[in-house]
Parts: structure tokens; C-alpha cells; sequence
């Protein structure tokens, strides 16, 4: 099994209503990653890139490295989670990605990032 398969990925979203300005187009979210590593060795991730889409189909990538300022060293069955944040123009969207990871041989891989939704609460019925 690689291990890319053995790193599990999982996303929180909230609304950030004190920090958003709806009648000027301005939606912030933030978001909050858990990145389990179920491998037999060290991983690192390296880089992240992002495509963000917003309701009205607006597309932004974002890519660099590592997150929220650290490029961390995930044991193994340990995790490492981080919270960051987004600007949409609509109150609906989605975000998915991926990030670079090396293992502990120094061989790089992907770890995908599947799409979730950012959504103002009761948006969506």
C-alpha cells in the first residue's frame, strides 16, 4: 500500500458571520484540516495548492508552500491539524486540493484533498 493511501484527510468549515460583509460580496469562512498520517514512517508536507469555486463559478487557485507558515513533520499515527480561512463572493462554494508530502525514503507524493462546501448555515435545505 503507498503512502499516499495511508494518509487520511479530514475538513471542519464554519461561516464566519462577524467577519463578513454580505451586501459588499464578502463570505469568510474558515476551515480546519486534520492530516492523520496511518503510515509505518514519517511524512512531511511540503506544499499545498487549492481551487477554489465560488456559486458563481468563479475559479481561484492558491499554491505554496507548506500551511499556515510550517511544513510539518507528521509521525507516524500521529496527526496535525490547522485552521486558515477564505474569501468568497457568494455565500455558497467549494474547495479541494491537494497537498505535496515526502516520506521518510524521500520519495514525494500527493495526498488529495477531496472537494468540500463552504456554505452560509441554511443555505442549503
Amino acid at each position: 500500500m503507498s503512502e499516499t493511501s495511508k494518509v487520511d484527510i479530514t475538513v471542519t468549515t464554519q461561516y464566519l458571520a462577524a467577519q463578513s460583509v454580505p451586501e459588499n460580496g464578502q463570505y469568510v469562512f474558515s476551515y480546519t484540516i486534520i492530516i492523520a498520517n496511518n503510515a509505518n514512517s514519517s511524512v512531511q508536507l511540503l506544499s499545498r495548492e487549492w481551487r477554489i469555486v465560488d456559486a458563481d463559478n468563479k475559479v481561484t487557485r492558491v499554491a505554496g508552500e507548506g500551511v499556515v507558515g510550517q511544513k510539518p513533520l507528521i509521525k507516524p499515527e500521529e496527526s496535525f491539524s490547522y485552521t486558515s480561512g477564505t474569501v468568497l463572493a457568494t455565500p455558497i462554494g467549494t474547495m479541494q486540493g491537494h497537498y505535496l508530502m515526502v516520506d521518510a525514503d524521500g520519495c514525494h507524493f500527493k495526498v488529495e484533498i477531496p472537494s468540500f462546501r463552504l456554505a452560509i448555515p441554511n443555505i442549503i435545505h
